[in-house]
């Protein structure tokens, strides 16, 4: 399964751009498997005491089954033990659901960035969470 075929508003980066995220220092990469198999995924990256979560994706058939909750912890747990205080991310202002999903898990919106996404052109709603609050 590919993902992006699964998950069309994730953002889409090419092979190359994550072997060179990787090796990038302060990065992180989550995958979660089923039967052998990418289900999903989250990839961020640290810089000081903040993160920013780039692209965060589950499959269009594992959906509501707790898998984004299980990056999104993952992903907390990890940045807290790197000393991290505030999770940043941007979302389509057309993907409420996903809006809904970060709200649920502790962010706030805090802007708006018009005309952030291509194909289509749309605004991007930015939103963080403070990790000095419980983590989850």
């Amino acid at each position: 399964m590919a993902i992006g075929e699964e998950a069309p508003e994730a953002a889409t980066w090419s092979r190359e751009s994550y072997r060179k995220f990787a090796e990038e220092n302060g990065s992180l990469a989550l995958v979660l498997e089923t039967n052998g198999r990418i289900s999903g995924f989250l990839v961020g990256r640290r810089v000081e005491d903040q993160a920013e979560v780039l692209n965060l994706a589950v499959g269009s058939k594992h959906r509501r089954k707790g898998e984004g909750t299980v990056l999104l912890a993952a992903a907390f747990m990890e940045f807290a033990l790197r000393s991290v205080k505030s999770v940043y991310l941007e979302v389509r202002e057309s993907n409420t659901g996903a809006i809904a999903f970060y709200e649920k898990h502790g962010f706030a919106k805090s802007g708006l960035r018009r005309g952030y996404y291509r194909e289509p052109d749309e605004g991007a709603v930015t939103m963080e969470k403070k990790l000095t609050e419980s983590i989850g």
